[in-house]
């Protein structure tokens, strides 16, 4: 479990983040969504170290991950995956170097190790025998897939994803967000998306904070999201789903 107690974050006169508090539970797919400038992305740059809070905890587990010098915080980042939103590959690099490149600087396996669990990895996303291939040969989705496999390279015990279904067509997003949620529960993983597809919300959003201007606006389950009579949460729910249906008429 992953909880964030009272995170407040600016940039200058820019007041991003405005004491936000929650739990993301382990063998869930916890989302943060809201719209442009709420201060998702924020809260999970805070979350992984990227950004340090100007106040406020997260605790992994219960361990102050706020608290810890860069050095204390080692071996709590080699139990973290992460999906970047432009799956962030290195271009010049295969398929295969891609997944073993955390591998290769956090761990000492052997090689014949290594490469043992890179194929586990890609089998695992539907990616067997593509290790060769380079960036520049994979479509959009099989980016996503490769950056997957990446992720959970480490076995991970807290995943992040953001935004895994931009620049992707609705059936292959669709693709992306079962395979999220089905790594999530074969390996009991803390899962943290942050989505403005309510596609994704309504399909795997187990647990989700729906932010607003820097605050927690609403929590609850995507069984709740849809009968809810907070109105900033009605807004973006249907204005999401207007936008997604007018995109796919054209």
């Amino acid at each position: 479990m992953i909880e964030i107690k009272d995170i407040h974050k600016s940039f200058g006169d820019n007041y991003v983040l405005k004491g936000i508090s929650g739990k993301f539970e382990a063998g869930m797919n916890n989302l943060i969504i809201g719209g442009s400038g709420s201060g998702k992305t924020t809260l999970l740059k805070c979350m992984v170290g990227l950004h340090e809070p100007d106040e406020g905890y997260v605790l992994y587990d219960g361990r102050d991950f706020t608290r810890l010098t860069k050095d204390e915080r080692i071996d709590i980042r080699k139990e973290i995956g992460m999906l970047f939103q432009n799956s962030a590959l290195f271009d010049s690099m295969t398929v295969q170097e891609n997944v073993m490149f955390a591998l290769n600087m956090f761990t000492k396996q052997s090689k014949e190790e290594k490469l043992e669990r890179v194929n586990f990895c890609l089998n695992r996303v539907n990616l067997e025998g593509k290790n060769d291939l380079y960036p520049s040969e994979l479509s959009g989705g099989m980016k996503k897939r490769v950056g997957i496999a990446r992720a959970i390279s480490m076995q991970p015990k807290y995943l992040f994803v953001d935004e895994p279904n931009s620049g992707l067509d609705p059936l292959t997003s669709i693709v992306i967000d079962e395979l999220i949620d089905e790594i999530t529960n074969e390996y009991n993983i803390t899962t943290v998306v942050v989505t403005h597809d309510m596609n994704s919300v309504m399909g795997i959003g187990e647990s989700i904070l729906f932010l607003a201007e820097g605050k927690k606006e609403w929590e609850g389950s995507n069984k709740e999201i849809a009968h809810t009579d907070n109105q900033r949460v009605n807004d973006f729910v249907f204005a999401s789903k207007f936008a997604q249906a007018a995109k796919e008429k054209l």
